[in-house]
């Protein structure tokens, strides 16, 4: 599994991004509208066909159906009767269009079956209590001899399977929309920007028509049409940096990258998750909404000049402003002018707050004036670098041992800094100092609300690091601030 997320764009309320929040409206009202009324009714009677003689007579035929058509689910199929699961098989069989066509012309159950009748009033009682279809009317029919319905490559773009599926689909419609909304409504207008993001959605659904036909099911969800606004996205800002949190299998961590290097990497990921067999999850229909979507901008593009919306993290004057700050800082170190290149590294500072090697530079010629603002500030930034690597960890670490060392008249820690700094030198394992700091919260700041977090968190780490005497010497506060964590209970029984 692999997803990036572009952390540094935000919508300009100035010109609000609408019609993106406007789509997210009516996924939302077809979800808690039509889709939860008849999720709602098809529970009901699923209750009823679970308690009635249905399954007995129907699913056994269903599951050898299942077995001559060679269906990938025939298995699992089979295990959930095994189970008793009943009201699930019978959703299933509710999507096999061939299988219920058979049943509902009596060629599964005739009558010269002696159950006919008992399973024919059933059936009738049943059929009674399912809606209108509604999902399976609008989704794409993925079933073998299915009927053509090319309105369903657009119409399946704004259904979905679940609460949780809706909600992922809008985090990132909303995340990658407002700025390719931005770009294209200044350059040809919101109508174009609307046109693409349905085109997009009918580009997954053809991909996901040509994988997927004859292999049963329905094919549903906004994620293709989201998917081709990612391919606009990465074509839209190209070769520019941009800062995004990523996922790969169960490792995640930040990254600084240009744009366009994530469409090969995400389209990758589709074919690699395609082609191992993920079931339930179109991703065919991703692969063909990036293509779509890098198409259409790559389209615009050479139509109209389309400027991207100004990233937070690095615009190009703070870019500039930046290197030539370092640059400065350099040449007056290089020519011994400290204090010249300290308020030089200060600068270089304030156009990236977050730049570990510009705060490290800054701190190493700060501790010079060891009674000075600037030193603090310096300091208080260093320990809030949001980095979890071990280079940023690092640099922390040995910034607070010289800050505790040389600072006049003395550390200036806030409590905030305290609780950060006592988690990160856990992870880091340097638990001297954790528990230092620990101990100064309790002093200084004893009603802090992340302290008892915090206090569990050191005493789990020296557990896992094979300190258990260490770990056992928090009990008492542990007893007292977090008296329910598995920490406290797991110290409170050695």
């Amino acid at each position: 599994m692999f997803y990036a997320i572009p952390l540094e764009n935000r919508p300009t309320w100035r010109n609000p991004p609408w019609m993106t929040v406007l789509l997210i409206l009516v996924n939302m009202a077809v979800w808690w509208g039509p889709q939860r009324s008849e999720n709602k009714a098809e529970e009901r009677a699923a209750t009823f066909y679970a308690k009635s003689a249905l399954p007995a007579i129907e699913l056994p035929a269903y599951l050898d159906w299942l077995d001559q058509t060679g269906a990938k689910h025939a298995r699992q199929a089979r295990l959930a009767y095994a189970r008793k699961q009943y009201a699930d098989l019978a959703e299933a069989m509710n999507q096999a269009t061939p299988f219920l066509a058979k049943l509902r012309a009596d060629e599964v159950i005739t009558p010269a079956d002696r159950r006919y009748d008992a399973w024919k009033a059933a059936r009738a009682e049943y059929d009674a209590m399912l809606p209108q279809p509604f999902t399976a009317r609008w989704a794409q029919d993925h079933n073998p001899g299915a009927e053509w319905r090319p309105v369903t490559w657009l119409s399946s773009a704004f259904l979905h399977g679940s609460t949780g599926h809706l909600l992922g689909n809008m985090l990132f419609l909303f995340l990658f929309g407002c700025s390719v909304e931005l770009a294209l409504t200044a350059a040809f207008g919101r109508a174009t920007y609307l046109a693409f993001y349905l085109l997009g959605a009918v580009g997954a659904s053809a991909m996901a028509t040509w994988a997927y036909t004859g292999q049963g099911g329905l094919g549903l969800g906004a994620s293709g049409a989201v998917s081709a606004l990612m391919g606009m996205y990465a074509v839209l800002y190209r070769m520019r940096r941009i800062r995004f949190f990523y996922q790969f299998l169960v490792y995640f961590n930040y990254v600084t990258a240009p744009a366009l290097l994530l469409l090969p990497a995400w389209i990758a990921n589709e074919l690699l998750q395609h082609w191992l067999g993920g079931r339930g999850i179109a991703y065919m229909a991703h692969l063909g909404g990036l293509l779509t979507g890098a198409a259409l901008m790559a389209l615009a593009l050479a139509v109209r000049r389309i400027e991207a919306p100004a990233t937070a993290a690095a615009p190009a004057e703070a870019d500039e402003g930046h290197a030539a700050q370092v640059a400065l800082a350099r040449k007056l170190t290089g020519e011994l002018h400290f204090e010249r290149a300290a308020s030089a590294w200060k600068a270089a500072a304030k156009l990236r707050p977050r730049d570990a090697d510009t705060l490290r530079q800054w701190f190493n010629l700060a501790k010079l004036w060891p009674a000075s603002e600037d030193f603090h500030r310096c300091a208080r930034l260093v320990f809030a670098l949001p980095g979890k690597d071990d280079a940023t960890l690092a640099l922390q670490h040995a910034s607070y041992r010289t800050y505790l060392d040389v600072a006049k008249p003395g550390a200036r820690l806030q409590a905030d800094d305290m609780v950060r700094l006592a988690r990160r030198f856990t992870r880091a394992r340097e638990f001297t100092d954790a528990e230092r700091l620990c101990q100064a919260l309790l002093r200084t700041a004893p009603e802090h609300p992340r302290l008892a977090e915090t206090l569990c968190l050191c005493a789990t780490g020296l557990l896992q690091a094979g300190e258990p005497q260490r770990a056992r010497a928090w009990l008492p506060e542990l007893m007292k601030r977090a008296p329910d964590e598995p920490v406290t209970r797991l110290l409170a029984q050695a």
